[in-house]
């Protein structure tokens, strides 16, 4: 963490902030290296020199700039693109342009635009992170940001998670500006005789956001409340905060009221009917998610299996992907129907590095940790954050490999003492079958399992403190940006 202390009160108040969102949120530790997202717009054009004079005053290392062109605006692009260039050549670092068809990865993948703009630039974002040897990248999300995203939310019926909006950190993916209004960026540029580049598409009010930034929230501020941005930036805080909570203790409800069934899953109603709603909800919600895959899962479907587990629920309905059965004193989900299973796969692992699974909607990485990033992501794994695990590094050394499972896996799960069959932990953790062959294994160079990922590490790898150095291998979802 940056350090405490006077210093930051001494700064421009705009720098002051952005301290003040790191530390509140830990977001980067002392020294950290750090690219910053360049897309040529006021708010990331600020970014950049908000993180160089961080730079200067030793307080973070700005690695170098990223720029992905989307392919979708031509000619306006292409400026865009020349323009990052060229600041970067001001600045004195290096830049990672990236290009897509974004337009064909939403054909392809049945997305919408924003989506598949969204995944592309993210995953390219973690290759120029890598391709830079950063430890973090930085992207210029602000608060007004924030309250557009938390508006779209409610309009869309988004539940207590949904309405956490923007997130300070998600993975490698940080956040510094999210307390600033994009008016004082714009401000701070114009005081250092700094320009930007205007993306005229977000002038098209086609799109609900644009609708929300020139139309919406200006009459809000007008008839409601002058910094209505910042209420609802407070309101997204206090949702993220809540959220946090029922979510912990939801996976313990989950561990008690959710069992492995023949093909399926089942959930014990006793045990629902008993749980507050709120906590009910979300244990329905991430069974349906385990036993559909990758389908989505709406509020109506938690709310039909929710009656169905109620005291009058009998009988059985149909969901996406699934057959819903009430049975006596269990509902078990099930598929509808035959599917064939993934293919198995095997991804060598860089350290630092990342991988994803085609279609698979995860991502790994991997990274060497410095005292204060160990320290952190040990912090994150005993809370019971699942999707962090820390190996020792010198038991990895001669390389990692991501692949599927085999037959006649085994492994020494941490903690439990003893070798244990793959598939065996597997049904103790509840793991439904048709995701167990999609479940990622990291193996070091002997294929001895080293992290069944999500879940546990084998005893082998564990830090201890006699530990000398230690790898951080973070299990994420492709985008990076709840």
């Amino acid at each position: 963490m940056l350090p405490p202390g006077d210093r930051a009160l001494q700064m421009p108040s705009l720098l002051a902030r952005v301290i003040g969102t790191i530390r509140e949120h830990d977001l980067a530790p002392r020294g950290a290296s750090v690219v910053a997202a360049l897309s040529g717009g006021s708010d990331s054009v600020a970014l950049v020199e908000l993180l160089r004079d961080l730079s200067a005053a030793g307080e973070l290392r700005l690695a170098g700039l990223a720029h992905f062109h989307h392919g979708l605006r031509g000619e306006a692009a292409d400026a865009d693109e020349r323009f990052c260039a060229a600041v970067a050549a001001r600045v004195g670092v290096p830049i990672e342009i990236g290009h897509g068809d974004v337009a064909r990865l939403a054909r392809d993948e049945r997305l919408s635009l924003e989506d598949a703009a969204r995944r592309a630039r993210y995953a390219f974002l973690e290759r120029a992170r890598a391709a830079l040897g950063a430890d973090l990248v930085a992207v210029g999300h602000t608060r007004d940001d924030q309250a557009e995203t938390f508006l779209l939310r409610i309009l869309r019926g988004a539940g207590t998670r949904g309405l956490r909006a923007i997130q300070p950190r998600a993975g490698r993916v940080i956040r510094p500006l999210l307390d600033c209004r994009r008016d004082d960026l714009r401000r701070f540029l114009a005081n250092r005789g700094l320009t930007y580049c205007e993306d005229q598409s977000n002038a098209d009010l086609r799109h609900p956001r644009n609708r929300l930034r020139h139309a919406v929230l200006p009459a809000l501020r007008r008839d409601f409340n002058a910094d209505v941005e910042a209420v609802l930036a407070r309101e997204a805080a206090l949702a993220r905060d809540d959220a946090a909570l029922l979510d912990e203790l939801a996976a313990g409800l989950y561990e008690t009221a959710v069992s492995p069934a023949a093909g399926g899953l089942a959930l014990d109603v006793a045990s629902l009917g008993q749980a507050p709603v709120a906590l009910a909800r979300r244990v329905i919600h991430r069974a349906l998610i385990e036993q559909a895959g990758t389908r989505f899962v709406g509020f109506d479907h938690v709310e039909a299996v929710r009656r169905l587990c109620g005291a009058g629920g009998r009988g059985g309905l149909d969901l996406p992907g699934l057959r819903v059965e009430r049975n006596a004193g269990r509902v078990v989900l099930r598929n509808d129907g035959p599917e064939a299973g993934p293919a198995p796969f095997s991804y060598p692992l860089p350290v630092p590095g990342e991988v994803g699974g085609p279609g698979s909607g995860w991502r790994l990485t991997a990274a060497r940790a410095g005292e204060e990033e160990a320290r952190a992501a040990a912090r994150a794994a005993l809370a019971g954050h699942g999707s962090v695990a820390l190996v020792a590094a010198t038991e990895v050394e001669a390389g990692l490999v991501v692949r599927s499972r085999r037959p006649g896996d085994v492994f020494r799960p941490a903690g439990l003492g003893g070798r244990k069959k793959l598939q065996d932990f597997l049904v103790d953790r509840k793991v439904p079958r048709q995701n167990r062959d999609r479940l990622p294994l990291v193996v070091d160079a002997a294929d001895r399992i080293v992290w069944v990922a999500g879940h546990r590490v084998a005893e082998e790898f564990r830090v201890t403190d006699r530990t000398a150095g230690v790898v951080i291998l973070r299990l994420e979802a492709w985008g990076g940006t709840a």
